[in-house]
């Protein structure tokens, strides 16, 4: 039995090219002046199958059936190439944001979209649901804590950093939209980052990707795999720099996760506005990991190569690869840090 599948199309307009104007295709697909605009609205059924394809009209007489699409420098909007020679543009419909979403502070090209809200714009305490039947939670990754929410060397860090290895999978915690997806070149130390803003008002950050694989205004479920960890912007060796955000604000993502049993620690989250503060002190016993993952980092040195240092340090050479997102062939650096276990 043939296997069909049926796509259901509703075109506001058919196009058509003149007898006289037998160009070649591909001339033509790039010529829209060429092309002559119907004014018939037709609804019509087009069962694909692998070289063939057939049609239903409703009130209309023959009309080109789309066999193939091609992609635009607009993600939403492709070509829509029919066989009698024509084409036109279909736009894809983008996702509609929830109102919770938040459109005012809604930026795709910045990595902190609530400049304008400070920490004393914020309630004392808010109770932020996390999870219920329909909407689940991910861990973002699988790994130990290596650096926690706190002060580092003298400056905030503003998250956690989960130990990773070069392409392992990165998910997305929560349901959600991505706000941006953002190269190393617009991030300040991030490198290639998304944010991902979710309908309780929270947004989880995932930095330093080797990729990712969706956009700005994707929509995304909990568990839904975002991209692959990496070292890329401002790190030493491959980890996910993972952050939680209320209101642009950060708070300790292990006040929600407890990322030793890869799992949420309640279903509703009491924020209260001194969690904000990174030097606060408050609760943290209940929750935060009593041991932490300590790495082992060598400064390269004259005379060093990938092989001794794995001597040295009893490791492999593929693992301190993995380790750093590096080749073997990979030229050393004097002074150039690398994690070797």
């Amino acid at each position: 039995m043939r296997k069909f599948v049926v796509f259901v199309f509703c075109l506001f307009v058919t196009l058509s090219v003149s007898s006289q104007e037998k160009k070649s295709f591909f001339q033509r697909l790039f010529e829209k002046k060429q092309v002559v605009v119907h004014d018939t609205t037709y609804v019509y059924l087009v069962y694909y199958q692998i070289d063939t394809v057939s049609q239903n009209a409703e009130n209309g007489p023959e009309i080109p059936m789309p066999f193939d699409t091609l992609p635009t420098n607009d993600r939403f909007q492709k070509v829509v190439l029919f066989n009698d020679n024509t084409w036109t543009y279909y736009d894809i419909e983008k996702p509609v944001l929830p109102d919770s979403l938040d459109s005012d502070h809604w930026y795709t090209d910045q990595v902190h979209a609530y400049r304008d809200i400070q920490l004393k714009d914020l309630p004392d305490e808010i109770d932020i649901p996390l999870i219920d039947s329909l909407h689940p939670y991910c861990i973002p990754a699988e790994g130990k804590i290596v650096s926690g929410f706190k002060l580092r060397r003298g400056r905030p860090h503003r998250g956690v950093d989960i130990d990773v290895d070069y392409g392992d999978p990165i998910y997305a915690a929560f349901d959600g939209v991505v706000r941006c997806a953002l190269p190393p070149r617009l991030t300040g130390g991030y490198g290639n980052v998304l944010v991902i803003r979710h309908v309780n008002g929270l947004e989880t950050y995932y930095g330093h990707l080797s990729k990712y694989i969706v956009e700005s205004e994707d929509l995304v479920k909990a568990g839904d795999l975002i991209g692959y960890g990496g070292s890329t912007g401002r790190s030493t060796g491959a980890h996910l720099h993972f952050e939680t955000r209320y209101m642009g604000q950060p708070f300790d993502p292990e006040r929600i996760f407890d990322f030793e049993k890869g799992s949420i620690r309640s279903a509703v989250f009491t924020l209260k506005k001194n969690y904000l503060n990174i030097h606060s002190r408050n609760g943290k016993s209940d929750y935060q990991s009593k041991a932490s993952v300590k790495r082992t980092v060598h400064t390269v040195r004259s005379g060093d190569t990938l092989g001794a240092i794995a001597r040295h340090y009893h490791t492999t050479i593929d693992r301190i690869c993995k380790l750093n997102g590096i080749s073997r062939n990979k030229t050393l650096q004097l002074g150039q840090k690398l994690i070797v276990k």
